[in-house]
């Protein structure tokens, strides 16, 4: 059974959060898919969704899309993984990627860096950009934020209990489960030299920019044909020293909202249960 068919609407009492409820099996492609932002997270990803938007791209699907936004993302997310990796399932097609990533105009960021070569073929006419930083700096920031959440015990607890733990969760350790073989701290490295390698043999040159945040916006808008911003810096949305902060806060919201659902749900069946009562002593 695939993943994207277990979907449930969001519960009303997820009140502490403000996730979306998208389930994107029902959706279609709305813009055209431009720019493939190739480079693994933590390479300036977020600072490049912002950067997309303020060139007039509609949406960069990243990960935030998934883990904070529409949760119900991380479904179709699982449903190509487990295809791509495990053989379950039918591998993606446009018509899939189209379903999941119709809203946006560019796409940046895990998981979708690990189908690289399916978007690559999916969409031929894009353009692409590869982000790019030293490796030992780029392990040294995942560990400490995107790692630390893989292996964050709260969000794992949470994964049993909330709607969009539920879905998220699994899907993040599913990811780096494959993609970095089940051990990021020893084999990050070579994944992600990896990555790169087959990024620059699939691409013809004329459509590839190999890049860095640190650049600014030159390069980056004459690859894009797009005119350069004046008077504005390009966008430096450093997320890592408040990450594990995010993080937490998020964790804390989710699980009022399980209280909440608990506190409810129980409230109900007693009352149900006095009703009945009732009925049976003035029947």
């Amino acid at each position: 059974m695939a993943y994207s068919a277990k979907y449930t609407p969001r519960p009303f009492t997820d009140v502490f959060t403000s996730d979306t409820d998208i389930n994107r099996r029902e959706c279609t492609r709305k813009v055209p898919m431009k720019v493939l932002i190739l480079g693994l997270g933590r390479t300036g990803t977020a600072s490049m969704r912002a950067a997309m938007k303020q060139l007039g791209y509609v949406d960069t699907y990243h990960m935030m899309n998934c883990s904070i936004e529409n949760p119900p993302d991380a479904l179709m997310w699982m449903d190509a993984l487990t295809a791509k990796y495990d053989g379950v399932g039918k591998k993606f097609t446009r018509e899939d990627w189209d379903q999941l990533l119709g809203n946006a105009q560019a796409v940046c960021d895990w998981p979708s860096i690990a189908f690289a070569k399916e978007l690559i073929e999916a969409y031929p006419e894009a353009k692409v950009v590869l982000t790019n930083r030293d490796v030992h700096t780029w392990h040294a920031s995942t560990m400490k934020t995107v790692y630390w959440r893989v292996t964050d015990p709260e969000l794992r607890w949470l994964s049993h209990f909330d709607w969009a733990a539920s879905m998220y969760q699994p899907m993040l350790q599913k990811f780096f489960d494959t993609f970095f073989k089940g051990d990021f701290p020893n084999k990050g490295k070579e994944v992600f030299l990896n990555h790169y390698e087959e990024v620059r043999s699939l691409v013809p040159k004329e459509r590839l920019l190999e890049y860095k945040v640190t650049e600014g916006w030159e390069p980056l808008c004459e690859f894009l044909g797009e005119p350069v911003p004046k008077d504005s810096p390009f966008p430096n949305v450093n997320d890592n020293s408040d990450f594990v902060t995010r993080s937490r806060r998020r964790n804390r919201n989710q699980m009022y909202n399980c209280l909440l659902r608990y506190a409810f749900n129980t409230s109900a069946a007693v009352l149900s249960g006095l009703a009945v009562y009732h009925g049976a002593v003035n029947g």
